[in-house]
C-alpha cells in the first residue's frame, strides 16, 4: 500500500514530497489516516543527522492524530472512525522487564522508534513517521484521544507532552510541591500547564527576562532569571524537583543549588555528554539526585491524554500546510519558539 509522504534525501536538501510504502493491515494492526502531525526539534535533527545514524529517505513526525480507517482481525481497543493517537513509538519487545511494567521506553531489546528505526515487519529497510497520508501500527502502540480535544493541539502531547509528564509523575509531583523549570519553550510551556495542574508551585528558570511574561501567561508562579546571581541565591533550597528542558551542556551546579534535600534535577534536553564537572559537595550537603527521563510507556502516553483532557490543557500550536515544514524547520533551527509547530495533512 502506497502513500503520499514528505521526506528529507538527505541532510541538506529540503524536505519534499514522495511516495511510501505501508504494510497491509495485519491481524493486530490499525491503519490511519492522518490528520495532523506536530514538528518536533527531533524531526529537524534527524532530518538533518546531526545525531548520525539517519537512515535516508527519512520521514519524520512522531506526534500523530488521525482516524482509524482500518482494522485487523484481532484488534479490540480501536475501531474504524475513533481518533487516535501515535507518539514516539511503535513497537518493542514485549517480553522484558520494561515492556511488561508497560516502561516500552525503556525496552531492554530496542524499541522500534516511530520514524528512523529497522522495520521489523520487513515491509520497508526502516520505519517512516507521521509526514505522511496513513500510517499502519500495532494496536498496542496507539492511544485514544479523548473527546472533545482539539486534535491539532493534542499531537504535541504525544511527544513533548508525555516527556514532562513522566518525571514530574515519577518524582512525585503533586499538591504543594515546588516545581523549578529551567528553559522555557515548548516542553517548558508544557511542563508548567503539567505541574500546576498537578499542583505544584512552578518556577521557570530562564537565562533573562525575555520569556517572563510568556512564562506567567502559561501559569508559572515565579521566574528566576538565572544570570541574576542574587536571586539564584536567593532561591537556593527552595525546590523539590528541576526538569531540565535545556538543550545542550550546561554547568549543572548552579540549578543543583536551588534545590532542597533529597531534590531531583531531571535531564531532558541535553542528550550529549555533560561537559562541565559536578561538584561532589553539592550532591552530598543536600543528598540532591542528578537524574534523566525518555520520553514514556504507552500506558503513561493514555494516562498524560487523559490528565491534560481532563484539566483542559492543550499545547501551543500554530498550525502550518505542508508547504510550510521546510520554513518551520528553518525557524526551529533558530531557536525555540515557544508553541509546536503542527502540520494540518489535509494539505497533503
Amino acid at each position: 500500500m502506497t502513500t503520499t509522504a514528505w521526506a528529507a534525501s538527505d541532510a541538506t536538501s529540503p524536505l519534499a514530497p514522495t511516495t511510501i510504502e505501508r504494510r497491509a493491515v495485519g491481524p493486530s494492526d490499525v491503519r490511519i489516516a492522518i490528520e495532523f502531525c506536530g514538528i518536533c526539534h527531533s524531526d529537524v535533527h534527524t532530518a538533518h543527522n546531526d545525531w548520525r545514524g539517519t537512515r535516508y529517505p527519512c520521514v519524520p513526525g512522531h506526534e500523530i492524530v488521525g482516524k482509524v480507517v482500518e482494522v485487523g482481525a484481532n484488534v479490540t481497543r480501536h475501531a474504524v472512525g475513533d481518533r487516535v493517537g501515535v507518539g514516539c513509538l511503535v513497537d518493542s519487545c514485549g517480553e522484558c522487564e520494561e515492556c511488561r511494567a508497560g516502561l516500552q521506553n525503556y525496552c531492554t531489546g530496542g524499541a522500534t522508534l516511530t520514524y528512523n528505526s529497522i522495520d521489523k515487519h520487513g515491509t520497508t529497510n526502516h520505519t517512516f513517521g507521521g509526514y505522511s497520508g496513513e500510517i499502519v501500527v500495532t494496536e498496542g502502540f496507539v492511544v485514544s484521544v479523548p473527546d472533545g480535544m482539539d486534535p491539532a493541539a493534542a499531537a504535541p502531547i504525544l511527544c513533548a507532552g508525555i516527556t514532562m509528564y513522566s518525571p514530574l509523575r515519577h518524582h512525585g509531583v503533586g499538591m504543594g510541591s515546588r516545581v523549578g523549570v529551567a528553559g522555557f519553550g515548548g516542553l517548558g510551556s508544557m511542563a508548567v500547564k503539567l505541574a500546576k495542574a498537578m499542583g505544584a508551585e512552578v518556577t521557570v528558570i530562564t537565562r533573562s527576562d525575555r520569556k517572563a511574561d510568556d512564562a506567567r501567561k502559561a501559569g508559572a508562579d515565579n521566574v528566576l532569571v538565572s544570570a541574576d546571581r542574587a536571586a539564584m541565591k536567593a532561591a537556593t533550597r527552595s525546590l523539590d524537583v528541576i526538569v531540565s528542558t535545556i538543550p545542550t551542556s550546561h554547568d549543572l551546579n548552579p540549578y543543583l543549588q536551588l534545590l532542597r534535600r533529597d531534590g531531583s534535577y531531571v535531564i531532558l534536553g541535553a542528550l550529549e555528554p555533560l561537559r562541565e564537572p559536578i561538584q561532589g559537595g553539592l550532591l552530598a550537603r543536600t543528598r540532591v539526585n542528578v537524574t534523566g527521563s525518555l520520553i514514556g510507556g504507552i500506558p503513561e502516553t493514555q494516562e498524560v491524554l487523559d490528565f491534560c483532557a481532563e484539566h483542559g490543557i492543550v499545547s501551543d500550536v500554530q498550525v502550518i500546510g505542508v508547504d510550510g515544514i521546510n520554513d518551520a524547520y528553518e525557524q526551529l533551527t533558530a531557536g525555540d519558539p515557544g508553541f509546536r509547530y503542527v502540520i494540518d495533512m489535509s494539505t497533503l
